[in-house]
């Protein structure tokens, strides 16, 4: 069910502008309402590098009214293989300049405001407090928490998206979501303190290409809350694959919301650990994913459960010592040591499911 539009529609849009967005006006269901609804947006995007290049030039061909950019880094040459918003002739210079002058060569009537700051848990409401909605392109879990962490406090929307190696996964989140629908936060994809240190690009790389299409996704999502057009990814994670040219998508919804994850009456829910891949030696390890999703491999040693069968019948396991639970990114291994814990088992999380593994092991391979 599409969400209703973020913002007012402005009264009429210049000649110019008509003409350049002449291709949105022809979209069925879009048409030159929803365009003017851009006019009007104002929106934050965290971070001018891989994700927030793409962002900020498809936010602004889009023809969004005002996009604030925050970054407080400069151009190096081996940002060039990905963050296409920079030239060689900005090397030493900061991300936001480029991202003004980029933006201003494709549409003049948007006005991008640059902030050379580092977004932290501190000043992440304050200088987030005018958007409609904020695009997460950070590449630290640190800075990801304070992003949400603003909006949170401000109750506005957050595009989210991570790109690691080949892999990417983009979603929605917002605290306070119109009458009807579930709120979503970071918390419930990724627990706080559940991460632990994640590999930068710089230990495992990162495929630029992808970077592309995921600021691509980013900014689809961004116009599709601002125009009430379309149905977001509020409540569910898109897992890319990128090696293997596949998506899919994984069901992401508060844990009190969640019927399989709440708790009876008077019983708190378990408390679930989240572990490292350090931590697997010695646990069994239970892989939930889909028939289809194992066939692009599993843990070596790992035993194959599916989600649906392992909640079907959570005492399967008991007797099993240490169980560390795996799926794509977390959220379902979740849902499955909940119930494993009800039912008497010692069962953690790996924290970032196999993407987090993959990684792992190729941030030692090339170590």
């Amino acid at each position: 069910m599409p969400l209703p539009p973020l913002v007012e529609p402005v009264a009429v849009l210049g000649d110019l502008e008509r003409v350049r967005t002449a291709r949105h006006a022809r979209l069925a269901g879009f048409g030159e309402i929803a365009q003017r609804r851009l006019a009007a947006a104002r929106v934050a995007v965290v971070g001018a590098g891989g994700l927030g290049s793409p962002v900020v030039l498809a936010l602004a061909a889009a023809g969004v009214g005002e996009i604030v950019v925050i970054d407080d880094d400069v151009v190096e040459l081996s940002n060039l293989q990905r963050q296409i918003l920079h030239r060689l002739g900005d090397l030493g210079a900061p991300k936001v300049d480029s991202a003004v002058r980029a933006a201003g060569d494709l549409a003049p009537d948007t006005l991008v405001r640059p902030i050379r700051e580092r977004l932290t848990s501190s000043s992440a409401a304050r200088i987030l407090a005018d958007a409609h909605l904020v695009i997460d392109g950070t590449d630290t879990f640190e800075t990801r928490e304070a992003v949400a962490s603003g909006c949170e406090e401000l109750g506005v929307p957050l595009v989210w998206g991570s790109v690691q190696g080949f892999d990417a996964q983009v979603t929605v989140f917002w605290n306070r979501p119109p009458r009807g629908f579930s709120p979503v936060v970071l918390a419930d994809l990724y627990p706080s303190g559940s991460v632990g240190d994640v590999p930068s690009c710089a230990d495992v790389g990162v495929l630029g290409a992808l970077c592309m299409q995921v600021g691509a996704l980013l900014a689809t999502e961004a116009i599709k809350l601002v125009t009430g057009v379309g149905e977001t990814l509020l409540g569910r994670v898109l897992v890319v694959d990128g090696l293997r040219a596949r998506q899919h998508e994984v069901p992401l919804r508060t844990s009190m919301t969640d019927a399989t994850a709440v708790p009876p009456p008077g019983e708190p829910a378990p408390v679930v650990p989240f572990v490292g891949p350090a931590a697997l030696a010695g646990a069994l390890i239970v892989d939930v994913r889909e028939d289809a999703e194992v066939q692009s491999g599993m843990i070596p040693g790992s035993r194959h459960i599916p989600l649906g069968v392992l909640l079907a019948d959570p005492a399967m396991l008991t007797g099993s010592g240490r169980v560390v639970i795996v799926c794509q990114v977390g959220l379902r291994a979740r849902r499955a040591a909940e119930a494993l814990r009800r039912a008497g088992v010692d069962a953690e999380v790996l924290a970032g499911g196999i993407d987090a593994w993959r990684a792992s092991t190729a941030a030692r391979m090339t170590a």
